[in-house]
């Protein structure tokens, strides 16, 4: 009788691994997006736009929603020529009453809300001498506030046991990033209640997906907002958005935040960088903010609190350094039409 022996301990990952793969798979399938209603904020352009293209691709009803009325025109006509069903709503979510009325004109449109992607956000960049409590008080209203306002309007729309919530955060709200204050404490605020609601509304079968990622090409820097050497600032952040081992492609981010939508995870960190810091800030805090530290005082440094969109300032950066984030801001909608 032959007998049986252990098996190889590499044998048994490899196993293990493709049942993991394979469970996950099972979860993307089980929640089909075919004809459900996605309302996603900051959708006219940047990794809204590329979200709101991949849950049309995969069957969603969208409806989007940004405060530049014009790019959301140009953002609804490319998703309805592909034959997605989506209906545009300029919106200032930081505007509580805005918010409800877009909610409610959602709701008389497609008689149902199932997710709600908030990606609308404004990011500043500049050394913290260059900042005004107005600056801190203008991310807050934008990247925190705004998540709020549209949650807390929408929530009670949601089916229970089906409901999703997407708050796209940042690695920013994980580890405080130089140069980017304002944007850091808005976004560690959306992280903690995002996190916090997704404890209050388990019970509910309301799931609620925070999600944390680092640099992406998606175009943004053109349409951040830069003080201080606005210039030298505009040419690092756009070099380094467009750096392939410091960023991630923004088509590949969209479809992974969409399938940990699908599934319902609590915390996506996207990117290998941010995944990297995330884990050296839970290990090692102390090294990671003497190692931050250094980094700052190689930033530029100036203290003018004029603020320049990154649109309108003299790049320094060679274009071949940001080529990519370029290409991205070009097919993502991120750059002015002419008049």
């Amino acid at each position: 009788m032959a007998t049986r022996t252990p098996g190889n301990p590499l044998d048994i990952f490899g196993r293990l691994s493709a049942a993991a793969v394979a469970a996950r798979h099972w979860r993307d399938a089980r929640y089909s997006l075919e004809g459900r209603v996605v309302l996603i904020t900051g959708g006219s352009r940047g990794l809204g736009l590329l979200l709101a293209r991949e849950y049309g691709r995969r069957g969603a009803r969208l409806a989007l929603v940004a405060r530049d009325a014009d790019a959301l025109e140009r953002a609804c006509r490319e998703l309805s020529g592909a034959g997605v069903e989506v209906l545009g709503i300029p919106t200032d979510v930081r505007d509580e009453r805005q918010v409800s009325a877009m909610i409610e004109r959602v709701l008389a449109s497609f008689g149902r809300l199932d997710m709600i992607v908030n990606d609308a956000g404004q990011i500043e960049v500049g050394p913290l001498e260059a900042m005004t409590v107005g600056d801190f008080h203008d991310a807050m209203d934008t990247n925190f506030w705004g998540a709020f306002n549209v949650i807390n309007a929408a929530l009670q729309h949601l089916e229970p046991g089906s409901g999703r919530i997407v708050n796209i955060s940042s690695i920013g709200g994980l580890l405080s990033v130089p140069h980017l204050l304002p944007y850091s404490a808005s976004k560690f605020a959306l992280t903690g209640f995002s996190l916090g609601l997704r404890m209050e509304l388990a019970g509910k079968g309301i799931a609620v997906t925070t999600v944390c990622p680092g640099l992406m090409r998606t175009g943004s820097p053109m349409n951040a907002w830069f003080k201080g050497d606005a210039d030298a600032e505009y040419a690092w952040f756009s070099a380094a958005d467009s750096l392939p081992l410091l960023s991630l492609g923004g088509e590949r981010a969209a479809r992974a935040i969409v399938r940990a939508s699908c599934r319902g995870d609590v915390l996506l960190v996207l990117g290998a960088p941010a995944k990297v810091a995330a884990l050296l800030n839970a290990l090692f805090p102390g090294p990671l903010v003497r190692l931050s530290s250094l980094v700052a005082r190689l930033l530029p440094q100036g203290a003018s609190l004029e603020m320049h969109r990154g649109r309108d300032l003299d790049r320094r950066a060679p274009t071949w350094l940001t080529a990519a984030s370029d290409r991205a801001a070009a097919g993502n909608n991120e750059q002015p039409r002419p008049s």
